[in-house]
């Protein structure tokens, strides 16, 4: 087992002025990160659910404190700092991370990703999906690698070890490469955030009762 870390302190400026944090944006009748949270704290891999949130998102703060989700105070201006304020109150070895912006989040891609990960031999494993897969639903990849001749786009969720992230270490990355539905979105602009909310529908709609 390991403990997960979300990253909800950013400031979603791609969102516009919407008057609402990214991470508390409705999607399902559900806030984004709570989405996120429930799919990390649903695997049998996951040991404890840790939300770094910020003074950009104090809303957040307030949400996730009362659902009785565990915050840490982070500045919301760097994002290594904030990871390193973060990983410093956290245990073990490994962390699976994960942006608060990947809604369509469930248990299944948690568990692959831990599945995947090999400790003996891995610093860092991220999840990528199929670039192909991602344009064909209108979403510009943000982020992109060349994996085997391909391109595949940054999910978001990953694994990294902690204590040489905190001594400021470059990860080896690995990667593992899918086409998981669940990973597909990452909601940073507005567009972003009415596909996931079709998506999220069709996902509940094709699931088996």
């Amino acid at each position: 087992m390991m403990e997960a870390l979300v990253n909800a302190g950013g400031k979603g400026t791609r969102m516009g002025q919407c008057g609402i944090e990214k991470p508390m944006h409705m999607i399902g009748g559900v806030p984004a990160v709570k989405r996120v949270t429930d799919a990390l704290s649903s695997s049998d891999n996951i040991s404890r659910v840790l939300v770094s949130v910020s003074g950009n998102t104090r809303e957040t703060e307030k949400y996730l404190k009362s659902e009785g989700i565990e915050t840490i105070l982070t500045s919301g201006n760097d994002f290594v700092e904030d990871l390193h304020r973060s990983f410093e109150v956290m245990n073990g070895r490994f962390v699976m991370t994960s942006p608060s912006d990947i809604p369509l989040l469930r248990k299944q891609a948690v568990d692959a990703l831990y599945n995947f990960f090999d400790p003996d031999s891995m610093e860092s494993a991220i999840a990528v999906v199929d670039e192909e897969i991602v344009r064909s639903l209108g979403v510009t990849p943000s982020y992109s690698v060349d994996v085997g001749g391909r391109k595949w786009v940054l999910s978001g969720l990953c694994i990294m070890d902690r204590i040489k992230t905190l001594e400021d270490t470059f990860l080896k990355e690995a990667y593992m490469a899918t086409g998981m539905f669940e990973l597909v979105v990452n909601v940073n602009t507005q567009d972003e955030l009415e596909l996931a909310r079709k998506m999220v529908e069709y996902q509940r709609s094709s699931s088996p009762l």
